[in-house]
């Protein structure tokens, strides 16, 4: 059925959880655009002959004329799906700079490995843009939107994450399982990336 491999993309982007990467399915999506491009073929070779038998393709209405429309609109459905996939994976890759971090290797390893080539391209390049206008109108976006109750917060070191460690205003040894009172500015990050939790009460 034409459009298939099309839909079986959508599915695959569909089938996983809202808001999570899966591993980039270049295999499929080559499919897809060869088979864009194999519909395209098909629809040229259509008109062309249509043209080279004198027939009006606005009023004739026979099997070329059918199967040049069945193809073209198989290349649209499939654009489409194409066009589907990569704005949403863009969105998810978008959400991770405010996150995560603007820096492609504060991306856990795990996600890192979902991404293409020319998706961890378009992370740094989004991240260099985010960091640039940052930089020019002197705010910190990547920081909490609502105003904290403290600034300081007590937090707990998950993972062993060495000495001389540079904050905004000292330098600490975040061993595994030590307890620091932090910035929440400086704290923020390494929560977000699963080095440290937040300790309440």
């Amino acid at each position: 059925m034409y459009a298939r491999k099309g839909y079986e993309l959508i599915k695959d982007l569909a089938n996983g959880e809202k808001g999570q990467l899966q591993l980039f399915n270049e295999d499929l999506f080559n499919q897809v655009v060869d088979q864009c491009t194999q519909h395209y073929l098909e629809l040229q070779a259509l008109i062309r002959k249509m043209q080279e038998e004198s027939v009006d393709v606005r009023e004739t209405r026979n099997a070329d004329h059918y199967g040049a429309l069945i193809h073209h609109l198989s290349l649209i459905r499939n654009k489409r799906c194409l066009m589907a996939y990569v704005h949403n994976r863009a969105e998810i890759i978008q959400s991770f700079a405010w996150k995560v971090g603007l820096e492609l290797l504060e991306l856990p390893e795990e996600v890192q490995e979902k991404l293409s080539p020319s998706e961890k391209n378009y992370f740094g390049k989004h991240s260099a843009a985010l960091q640039s206008y940052m930089a020019e109108v002197g705010i910190d976006l990547n920081v909490d939107m609502v105003p904290p109750k403290d600034p300081y917060v007590k937090v707990r070191v998950l993972d062993d994450m060495g000495e001389g460690i540079l904050l905004s205003d000292k330098t600490a040894n975040l061993a595994r399982h030590s307890m620091h009172f932090l910035k929440r500015t400086d704290a923020e990050q390494y929560i977000a990336r699963g080095l440290m939790e937040e300790l309440t009460g």
